[in-house]
This record gives C-alpha cells, structure tokens and sequence, in this order.
C-alpha cells in the first residue's frame, strides 16, 4: 500500500514540475498560452460530457433491461 501511495505522490509532484517547466520554457508569449489551455480543457470537458452521456445512456439501457423495460434511442 505505502508503494503504491509513493508512486501516486511521485507521479503527482512530476507533473507538477513538468508542468511548471513547460509554462516556464515555452517559446509562446502568455496570452497564447493562456489561449491554448482554454482550448485543451475545452476539449477534454467536451469528451469527457460525451463518454459521461454515452455510458449513461448505456447503464439506463441496461437497467430497463434487467426491469424488462424496452427502450429505444
């Protein structure tokens, strides 16, 4: 337990410093930066809503299955 709890620690304080090295050695100017990133968690929240939204349309599916409910998308 205390290894895995290491390694989660460890990889957390890496991509921290990771991170900050990046911001910190980057070629583009703030605002660009800034720009970018918007547009990642941008991203990532949208396929995170869809896989959210996919998964519970497939666990309301199987749930009116195991009622012997019929649904149809």
């Amino acid at each position: 337990m205390q290894k895995a709890l290491n390694f989660i620690v460890g990889m957390v304080l890496g991509s921290l410093v990771g991170s900050a090295l990046a911001l910190l050695l980057t070629p583009m100017s703030g605002d660009e930066m800034k720009a970018e990133i918007r547009e990642y968690t941008r991203q990532i929240k949208q396929e995170v809503e869809s896989a959210a939204a996919a998964r519970r349309a497939e666990l309301e599916r199987e749930l009116a299955n195991l009622r012997g409910e019929v649904i149809t998308d």
